[in-house]
């Protein structure tokens, strides 16, 4: 039973590729950008980025904020979708990280996770309350995990983002394609 349970949940996962690229302010929807002028104080190091996928194109304002690394996803018209910090598996509730840690030592025979983070979605907030929510770090049952796990397959390594609820249930799967390095001359 637990086999078959196991196969219907990788028929059921979607698996998108994704890849994300570093663009200019000016290339930054102007809405996100008063967003994050009009919420945000004490900025460092704010970079912009376009991810794509299969699906859709979002934008991403990358910054560092009180020593912690944020993320603030918009669509394109600039209305923010969610607020991601990077954070380390002991901010994660323990029952909340041994579900997860269970489910990837299911699903993958060798991996290494690349980076956790805590994510904070908008959907039923007000922009107020959704900054407040991510800039005070708490932990609340809305609350996303999304991991990136390295998984050796076939010899190569294989990028995942994987998205766990806050009681550790899984989510979602996609398969995120290296960075892209089309700047980069070779002689």
């Amino acid at each position: 039973m637990p086999a078959l349970f196991l196969c219907f949940q990788f028929s059921y996962t979607q698996y998108k590729n994704e890849r994300e690229f570093r663009i200019r302010k000016s290339q930054f929807p102007s809405a996100a950008i008063s967003i994050i002028e009009d919420n945000v104080v004490g900025i460092k190091r704010l970079k912009f980025y376009k991810e794509t996928d299969s699906n859709k194109v979002s934008f991403e304002a990358k910054l560092k904020m009180d020593k912690l690394w944020y993320s603030l996803e918009f669509n394109k018209e600039g209305v923010l979708k969610n607020i991601e910090i990077l954070i380390n598996s002991t901010d994660i509730p323990n029952d909340t990280y041994s579900k997860i840690e269970s489910y990837l030592n299911n699903d993958f025979l060798k991996y290494r996770i690349k980076s956790l983070r805590q994510q904070y979605p908008s959907n039923n907030n007000t922009l107020e309350e959704t900054f407040k929510n991510a800039f005070q770090n708490l932990i609340l049952p809305s609350n996303i995990y999304e991991i990136v796990v390295v998984d050796k397959k076939e010899g190569r390594n294989v990028d995942y983002k994987i998205q766990f609820d806050a009681e550790g249930n899984f989510k979602k799967i996609r398969t995120a394609l290296p960075p892209n390095y089309d700047h980069v001359l070779y002689e």
